[in-house]
């Protein structure tokens, strides 16, 4: 009848799964214009450091160069394009408030105490940094010094050659201390020179004098009964 031709010629509400496709297709051009829009972005901000760096690099007066505060992401553009440079790049600062890249020239590498102070946030000062490398320097020396002092004075004293040498000279201290090598058993005395190199009948002759000499002796403190 007309009734249902003119019902059914109308177009008939969209059904929820359409409604839903056409909403996810909305949204992921929406997404997909965002990041066409942050790679641009991107693309931008690194076609700027290239610039910067090349710059820098040109520059023979500069030897380092500092950035500003940026996020990671653009942090990592920066090492980036440095090492494709050939440069020597490192952060600095704290994470999400202010920190920082700086880059290097390669003869100009900074050394650890340069580093240390970037990291601690304050200005390095090679003149400051020389002076106390050296005095660093002078107080190894010196403890180096001190301690061969105390193991000198440690060590005892057995160098009986070089002992004599002092006192009588070269040849005499050599004899001297032959002479006077000390001896586990005989003490300082050199037991060559405790051997008794008399003959037979000398040291008789000795012992007979030394009897004769302690009668005589003997007979003089005695005293005489008649007294």
């Amino acid at each position: 009848d007309l009734l249902g031709s003119i019902l059914n010629s109308m177009e008939k509400p969209p059904s929820a799964s359409t409604e839903r496709n056409k909403m996810m297709q909305k949204q992921k051009k929406i997404m997909e214009k965002q990041q066409a829009a942050q790679k641009a972005k991107l693309n931008s901000f690194r076609e700027k450091i290239e610039k910067e760096i090349n710059e820098f690099i040109q520059d023979s007066q500069k030897q380092k160069h500092k950035f500003a505060p940026m996020d990671k992401v653009y942090r990592n553009i920066v090492h980036d394009v440095a090492d494709i440079a050939g440069l020597c790049a490192f952060a600095f600062g704290e994470e999400e408030v202010d920190r920082y890249v700086m880059i290097f020239k390669k003869e100009h590498a900074p050394s650890d105490e340069e580093l240390a102070a970037y990291r601690k946030g304050v200005e390095y000062d090679p003149q400051k940094a020389k002076e106390l490398a050296l005095q660093k320097e002078k107080e190894r020396l010196q403890e180096l010094e001190e301690s061969k002092t105390r193991k000198q004075q440690a060590e005892p004293v057995n160098n009986y050659a070089a002992k004599y040498e002092k006192l009588v000279g070269s040849d005499a201290g050599i004899a001297a201390a032959k002479i006077a090598t000390p001896n586990k058993q005989f003490g300082f005395v050199n037991s060559e020179q405790k051997k008794d190199k008399r003959s037979i009948e000398q040291t008789l002759a000795d012992i007979q004098a030394k009897k004769k000499l302690k009668k005589s002796n003997e007979d003089k403190e005695t005293p005489n009964k008649d007294d």
